[in-house]
């Protein structure tokens, strides 16, 4: 006996659950899960637990594996929303600039909001543009292709290789959009209304060709005429982002796994980084993202942290930051994040480093590290630990960071001697 349908919590227990060999192994070899593994006490069971990962997944045996965020769904579209698109929310730091309706669950949420945010980009007509075509043709139009003309019709007119200009809906963006919406509508758990909807918005954007499996989805360059569609083309790329994780193991067929994936890890560690960019503007100082640095005089040992924020000359250090999207331990957190934090201050020169969790017992506190005083009249190297907490409203997140930010601002840049 198999199930159709597992539900698991994110960073949750490990369950139990009757699977057969080809479905477990397909859920191991995607890496959906923190782990899954045969169950050693019960035959025919396996062992799921999930990790960071939120969403629902289809695998090839036809089983879903829903995956249930510990932050409320309308907070995470919040953070989403703030990734990207980080200068419409830091204005506005409400419920977000993506709207889930009244869904609950991680998918049906996302296929209503992208269904929403095509249908406002689509409101004043499918957007047009020029695009460049070569085919065979019958009457002459643009320039001919020369070198194709002779290679394939040498001698012989019509038919002409030609090259032109067409003004059509088959855009990057179009593409874009039709891709996202047909992902969607393989997704399991989209309600049957937002189903519909978004059948309906795929046949608007018929003229735009499909995309290839396995193709990566076509460029598109900000203008003033792809302006309405911008927050529909960065919800849908996530989507394209996010969707169908493959597996291909040595030796052996792909073995995919349909459906929709937010890394709770990278969409925290976004949301930090960019909202303390997004004020330390305010302070007129620049802030770098996963900058790389070494550890060491050879260069052998890499290391990027999160935001590395400098001086007006952008090029004297000043502070730095790691986010954690970590569950804290009934003993505290982590001890390798303050060696780490303790490197990158180091490597730096900088007096304090500083750690962003998503939830702790104490919204801030810090450690003074031994031997860093430099002098009688001089504190040692702080590593800082901040915690946000994902459960207060938007505008309380934003200040929280604002507030953050404040005190890189006030950091001093190399104050070592």
């Amino acid at each position: 006996m198999t199930v159709s349908e597992v539900t698991l919590r994110e960073f949750g227990p490990p369950v139990s659950v009757p699977l057969g060999f080809e479905a477990g192994r397909a859920l191991a070899a995607s890496r959906v899960l923190q782990s899954a593994t045969p169950d050693p006490s019960r035959d025919g069971h396996w062992l799921l637990r999930a990790g960071s990962r939120v969403g629902a997944v289809r695998t090839p045996s036809g089983l879903v594996v829903r995956i249930m965020p510990k932050t409320p769904v309308r907070r995470l579209f919040f953070l989403l929303g703030f990734s990207l698109d980080p200068a419409r929310a830091w204005r506005d730091s409400r419920e977000g600039t993506v709207d889930t309706g009244t869904y609950d669950d991680v998918v049906p949420a996302l296929a209503h909001a992208v269904e929403r945010q095509i249908d406002a980009a689509l409101r004043r007509g499918v957007l047009q543009g020029y695009r460049g075509v070569e085919e065979t043709a019958l009457v002459m139009r643009g320039r001919l292709r020369e070198a194709e003309q002779i290679r394939r019709h040498f001698g012989r007119t019509p038919p002409v290789e030609i090259a032109h200009d067409a003004y059509t809906a088959d855009t990057a963006e179009n593409r874009i959009l039709r891709a996202a919406t047909e992902r969607l509508l393989r997704l399991p758990d989209v309600p049957a209304a937002v189903r519909r909807r978004l059948a309906h918005q795929r046949a608007r954007l018929a003229e735009a060709s499909p995309l290839i499996p396995g193709q990566q989805p076509p460029r598109w360059q900000p203008s003033r005429l792809n302006s309405r569609y911008r927050p529909a083309l960065r919800l849908a790329e996530a989507v394209l982002r996010g969707t169908s994780p493959e597996h291909r193991p040595a030796g052996s067929a792909a073995l995919a796994v349909d459906g929709f994936l937010l890394d709770m890890n990278k969409l925290f560690e976004d949301f930090v980084t960019v909202a303390l960019r997004e004020a330390l503007r305010e302070c007129d100082l620049t802030a770098h993202l996963q900058e790389a640095h070494h550890l060491d005089t050879a260069a052998a040992v890499r290391m990027r942290p999160d935001l590395v924020v400098h001086s007006v000359d952008g090029r004297t250090p000043r502070a730095v930051v790691d986010a954690k999207y970590k569950v804290e331990r009934a003993d505290g957190r982590p001890n390798a994040d303050l060696y780490q934090a303790l490197a990158y201050a180091t490597v730096l020169g900088l007096r304090e480093a500083h750690l962003v969790y998503a939830a702790g017992r104490q919204p801030e506190r810090f450690h003074e590290v031994r031997g860093t005083t430099g002098g009688p009249n001089r504190r040692g190297v702080r590593l800082y630990q901040h915690s946000l907490d994902l459960s207060h409203e938007p505008g309380q997140l934003v200040s929280a960071l604002r507030e953050i930010a404040g005190r890189l601002a006030g950091a001093s840049p190399h104050p070592r001697s």
